[in-house]
């Protein structure tokens, strides 16, 4: 069994999914279930899935699994993984999303949800554990029932309200489709309100956006639109709608990391829970009490329920990718929305908007007043995971290794070790390396004082990778 667990939920190339591994999991998630008593015999799993070409196929073997099993999975075709998961959770029910979210083509993963929200590391290593003794072709699956018109009205009515009174009236903002679960619920959920809705960029191929390193043709794309439809911003949302992308009135794609900052600060959060690959500056920008953890949303999870524990109100969890948590009911405008600990796309969006509307700001000004340093992400593509491990292993347990590696950027002041391998030297620069969980990458992340310095800092980190691996 190739595809194992990543960041969020299993991983893995196609044909590693395809093989009986991605129904194996669904059997032993499924056992498991039984075993923590989460779900009776008879008891219905939803699944969705995103618009891969792959997708229906694994969704089908995942169905035929759960059948098996003695459990009822339901239909809810097409929708954004938190649209999935706020449906799940609303009937008391597990789900299945069949998503290999901002990854390419070639890849997929399947995200599993219990009753209660997203499952977290102990549950990964409990089906991982029981996983290769469901391995097998199951029973041919039955006709699923189909629930997909409730599990995607449900979602937009959750925002329903949100903005009160059409307050994004006068807005013009594009929303590039590409090939994303989450385009048409929020063109309708930004159309009520208020915003006029210029839709481009649809495309029945599916393409692999990500929302943290955007690629240098998606920004130039977005910026494009921008000047080109006049928009006041452009938003989107990564394979399965749970990452946000929002470009301002200037063509500048916003840091997810900032727009989860936004969501804090508009909702008046008490606790906040962030990896920390997430911009430095945001204790110093949040009146909330921040806590950070490794990347991945369980981690964060994890960290919004020890808050929760504590008796916090209003706990908001984000990662830098811009995906952002909530872990109790809030109430904003005049809707009331009820806790979903799993990544989301559109309360970002919509925040960002609302909170640069109410303080009568554009987007770009609103995010230079949170007055954070300058931060950037980005990717080595391709790169095997097992070299990316080592090379970390190596520059974190060697000082001499560490010291000549980045003795190009300066003196090194600190070193963290909470998830991969993070750098401040003394001029205040930041290097982060992180093998990602996901994808064989080498994930490079900057912080400096400029927008232009911090891409350096990047690109001379990616040219010592290259140089050491060569």
């Amino acid at each position: 069994m190739a595809a194992k667990f990543g960041t969020s939920g299993l991983r893995g190339l196609v044909g590693d999914l395809t093989d009986g591994t991605a129904a194996a999991h669904a059997r032993a998630f499924a056992r498991h279930l039984g075993q923590t008593g989460m779900a009776a015999a008879g008891s219905p799993v939803f699944i969705g899935r995103d618009m891969r070409a792959s997708s229906p196929e694994i969704a089908a073997q995942c169905a035929a699994a759960l059948f098996a099993e003695g459990l009822e999975p339901v239909d809810c075709g097409v929708l954004p993984t938190p649209a999935l998961a706020l449906h799940a959770m609303g009937e008391r029910a597990a789900a299945l999303m069949i998503t290999g979210s901002h990854i390419p083509d070639d890849r997929n993963g399947v995200k599993f949800y219990r009753p209660d929200g997203e499952i977290d590391k102990t549950y990964e290593a409990a089906i991982a554990r029981l996983a290769p003794d469901c391995a097998g072709a199951p029973p041919a699956g039955k006709v699923m029932r189909d629930r997909s018109s409730e599990a995607n009205a449900g979602f937009i009515e959750r925002y329903r309200g949100f903005v009160p009174d059409g307050g994004l009236s006068g807005l013009r903002i594009g929303l590039y489709e590409h090939s994303s679960a989450a385009s048409d619920a929020l063109a309708v959920i930004l159309k009520e309100a208020g915003a006029e809705i210029i839709r481009l960029g649809k495309s029945n191929v599916f393409i692999p956006v990500d929302t943290e390193a955007v690629s240098g043709e998606t920004r130039a794309l977005a910026a494009g639109w921008v000047r080109s439809e006049a928009l006041d911003g452009l938003v989107s949302a990564d394979g399965d709608g749970d990452r946000p992308l929002v470009v301002d009135e200037t063509g500048q794609v916003l840091r997810g990391d900032a727009l989860g900052l936004i969501v804090a600060r508009y909702l008046g959060a008490d606790a906040v829970v962030t990896p920390v690959t997430s911009n430095s500056g945001i204790e110093r920008s949040c009146p909330a009490e921040v806590s950070r953890t490794r990347v991945g949303s369980p981690f964060v999870i994890a960290g919004m329920s020890e808050a929760i524990a504590k008796g916090r109100h209003c706990v908001i969890g984000f990662e830098a990718n811009g995906g952002v948590l909530t872990g109790n009911r809030i109430s904003a405008g005049t809707a009331d929305l009820a806790p979903l600990p799993t990544r989301d796309s559109v309360l970002p969006i919509l925040s960002a908007f609302a909170a640069a509307r109410t303080a009568g700001q554009t987007l770009s000004a609103h995010v230079a007043g949170l007055g954070l340093p300058v931060a950037a992400s980005d990717r080595i593509e391709n790169f095997p995971t097992a070299e990316s491990q080592a090379l970390v292993a190596r520059l974190s347990g060697d000082e001499a290794a560490r010291t000549d590696f980045f003795a190009p950027f300066g003196t090194i002041s600190q070193l963290d070790l909470t998830d991969g391998l993070r750098i401040t030297f003394e001029n205040g620069d930041i290097v982060h390396l992180r093998p990602s969980g996901n994808a064989p990458e080498m994930r490079v992340y900057s912080e400096a004082k400029t927008e232009a310095l911090a891409h350096e800092v990047i690109a001379r980190a990616i040219e010592r990778i290259r140089q050491t691996s060569a």
